[in-house]
C-alpha cells in the first residue's frame, strides 16, 4: 500500500497542472472578427445617409451609400461594427453635411424597395408596416443633448424616438415631447424601440410595452434608423468633430404584410 501513494501524489499533482494550463479542455471560443456592417445587420433594404461630402457631386451634398457597394462599405468613426461585432455605431458631429431642409446633419439608415436601390413609400391606411430596433443611445453632443434614434417619415418626422438629456420621448410631428417614456435614460443602455403602422395609426413600443397609439394619414411612409443629432455649430460648441451624438444598433428588422 506504501507503493501507491507517491503514483496518487503524482496523479494528483497532473491533474492540478492541467487546470492550470488548460490542458484537456476544449477549444476557446474564438473572437468574433468583421470588418463591414453589413455582417452585423442586414442592410438589403436600407441606403446609408452620412454628415459628410460627397465628392462625386458639385457643392456640398451628404453622402449616400446604396446597395452594392453598402454591402462591403465602412468609415470611421461614422459608420462602423463595434469592436465585438455585437452591433453598428452610427456617429454623428454638429459640423456635418446636412441634407435639404434641415439644420442638423445625420448618420442614418432609409429604408428602401426590396432592390435596395428605390425608395420605398408606404401608406399608413394599407397593410401593417413594422419596424424593431434593438439599440443604445451611446453620447450626446454638448449643451444641445438632444438627437433622434429612429423615426417614421413621410416628409414630415410623423414619430420619433428622441432624447433630451436623460428624458426619452416619442415626437408627434412637431410635439418634441408627446410621450415621455422615461426621465432616468442611462448612456449606453440597451432597448428596444418598436414602431407598428397600420389602420391609419401608429403604434410606439418601448422594450415591448405599448407607450402611445398617435392618429395618423400619409401615403409616403417610410422607416428610418440610426442616428440624427438635433444640434448644430449654432447652439452646439466646440464647431469640431469631437462633439457628437452616437448609437449603436445591434439588431434592425422591418416587416410590411
Amino acid at each position: 500500500m506504501r507503493g501507491t501513494r507517491p503514483l496518487a501524489l503524482l496523479s494528483a499533482l497532473a491533474a492540478s497542472a492541467a487546470v492550470l494550463t488548460g490542458a484537456g479542455a476544449g477549444p476557446a471560443a474564438a473572437t468574433p472578427t468583421c470588418t463591414y456592417p453589413a455582417e452585423v445587420l442586414n442592410l438589403s433594404r436600407w441606403k446609408l445617409q452620412l454628415p459628410l461630402d460627397d465628392p462625386n457631386q458639385s457643392g456640398t451634398q451628404v453622402l449616400q451609400i446604396t446597395r452594392p457597394r453598402l454591402s462591403t462599405y465602412v468609415v470611421n468613426p461614422w459608420f462602423k461594427p463595434n469592436s465585438s461585432c455585437t452591433g453598428v455605431q452610427f456617429r454623428n458631429a454638429v459640423n456635418g453635411v446636412t441634407t435639404p431642409n434641415t439644420s442638423y446633419a445625420r448618420s442614418e439608415l432609409r429604408e428602401m424597395e426590396s432592390n435596395g436601390t428605390s425608395e420605398i413609400k408606404w401608406s399608413s391606411n394599407s397593410g401593417t408596416h413594422t419596424m424593431v430596433i434593438d439599440q443604445s443611445i451611446d453620447h450626446l453632443p454638448n449643451t444641445k443633448r438632444q438627437l433622434i434614434a429612429g423615426q417614421i417619415h413621410d416628409g414630415n418626422d410623423r414619430a420619433t424616438f428622441r432624447i433630451d438629456g436623460s428624458s426619452l420621448y416619442i415626437t408627434r410631428d412637431n410635439d418634441t415631447r408627446y410621450k415621455l417614456v422615461t426621465s432616468n435614460y442611462v448612456l449606453g443602455t440597451r432597448f428596444q424601440a418598436k414602431f407598428v403602422v397600420s389602420n391609419g395609426s401608429i403604434k410606439a413600443y418601448y422594450n415591448g410595452v405599448l407607450q402611445t397609439t398617435i392618429p395618423v394619414s400619409f401615403s409616403t411612409g417610410y422607416f428610418k434608423a440610426g442616428v440624427y443629432t438635433q444640434a448644430n455649430c449654432t447652439n452646439s460648441s466646440p464647431c469640431d468633430t469631437s462633439n457628437y451624438g452616437q448609437t449603436t444598433l445591434y439588431n434592425l428588422t422591418v416587416t410590411h404584410s
